[in-house]
């Protein structure tokens, strides 16, 4: 119960932080052109792909990106226990991460349970801590989620992952520190079983979720937070407190893009599972049509919104806010993304110009940690539908970001 006040307080400032970090709305700027691909001194270079062999053992599974990259996750983890240090200067709550969340180990769900074990392993950092971190992932999604048809019947789903705001300013050059400090972790993975690609995402190194993927030809998939007064915190002290009846967000997206068949068949899992925290779930089928943004509630599913593009609605836009409500005054991402959809029309949306879109401000803004633009599925015979490498960007403005 300790643990829960502790997690409960560090929520509320956590929420204070927020509000007391917004100084202005943010900076609009006219839609971009010629970004893709991408260039300059922004760009930081193409993301790494891995292979995750599904047939070997959870616990060897993500042994390879660990060795890689250890120094990075090690870094993230100590900027998010120093932060939980200035609240609790004590050290009380960082004991109680290392002694009592591995305790949750035997009620976390398979293969979950192992990989995890096999990261804290690998990596030489306490497991509570990279329990923590994975529950991290669940609490601060910030993201632009975008799926649109053209006029051939050609879908395309683009995202823009946006993690870490409010979690450490960096005052020296201007940005948060959780999410500079991501930005090196982001990697590409191509998930397998006999050597056979069975879904594709892009994440960050150490988090076993998967809030970004792929399921070559079948669809796609990518996870907004959505926020709630009865969200993510409240499902995860209930989960520690023994209620376990729901899923977590990112281990049921995984579950979908591994285990699910078709578009339908993706939907309906990610409609009827109980889920810990509040969430859009975007999905992107391979044909005319499919495409829609699920309105998910812990327990229900308050909305689903389709594609409708023989009725002129040809993209759906997913930020971090209901579509039926205005979006905080201080956030509006929806309505530069419109506008720069609509701009760009029907007819001349396609991956370049899609990235274009995610590379206007404030659709791009200072917690972006990467990009990823894919076509979802081409409506001609014989394509094959691809995801292409994640794209990491620093601030391109400085001035402005």
């Amino acid at each position: 119960m300790r643990f829960c006040a502790f997690l409960t307080a560090a929520a509320a400032a956590l929420a204070t932080v927020c509000v007391l970090a917004q100084r202005a709305p943010p900076f609009t700027e006219d839609c971009r052109k010629s970004t893709y691909p991408p260039s300059g001194p922004t760009y930081r270079g193409p993301v790494p792909w891995y292979t995750i062999n599904l047939d070997l053992p959870p616990y060897k599974r993500w042994h390879e990106v660990i060795t890689d990259l250890t120094p990075e996750v090690r870094h993230i983890v100590k900027d998010l226990l120093d932060m939980v240090n200035a609240f609790f200067p004590s050290g009380k709550v960082t004991k109680m991460v290392d002694e009592r969340l591995p305790a949750m180990l035997g009620v976390l769900p398979y293969p979950f349970e192992e990989e995890i074990k096999g990261i804290a392993d690998v990596s030489g950092i306490p497991l509570g801590e990279i329990i923590s971190f994975n529950i991290f992932y669940e609490l601060f999604t910030f993201c632009t989620s975008i799926i649109a048809e053209n006029k051939k019947g050609h879908l395309f789903h683009v995202r823009n992952m946006d993690f870490g705001i409010f979690l450490g300013w960096n005052m020296n050059n201007n940005s948060w520190t959780v999410t500079e400090n991501l930005k090196p972790l982001t990697v590409n993975l191509d998930f397998q079983r006999n050597n056979q690609t069975i879904f594709k995402a892009t994440s960050f190194a150490g988090y076993v979720g998967t809030l970004t993927g792929m399921k070559p030809g079948v669809f796609s998939l990518t996870l907004n937070e959505r926020f709630s007064s009865n969200g993510g915190y409240m499902g995860i002290l209930e989960w520690i407190l023994g209620q376990r009846d729901e899923m977590w967000i990112g281990f049921l997206t995984r579950r979908v893009l591994e285990n699910a068949t078709s578009y339908e068949d993706a939907k309906n899992m990610l409609i009827k599972n109980k889920i810990l925290a509040p969430a859009y779930f975007i999905v992107g089928g391979n044909k005319s049509g499919e495409g829609c943004v699920i309105t998910r509630g812990r327990k229900d599913t308050p909305d689903v919104y389709e594609l409708r593009p023989k009725e002129g609605r040809w993209f759906l836009v997913q930020t971090n806010y209901d579509r039926w409500k205005n979006p905080f005054f201080l956030d509006n991402r929806r309505k530069p993304t419109f506008m720069c959809l609509n701009q760009t029309t029907q007819e001349n949306i396609s991956l370049a110009s899609s990235y274009d879109i995610l590379s206007t401000k404030p659709i791009l803004n200072k917690v972006m940690a990467w990009a990823a633009v894919g076509l979802v599925a081409p409506f001609w015979g014989g394509g094959v539908p691809r995801v292409l490498p994640a794209v990491v960007w620093d601030k391109p403005d400085r001035n402005h970001l």
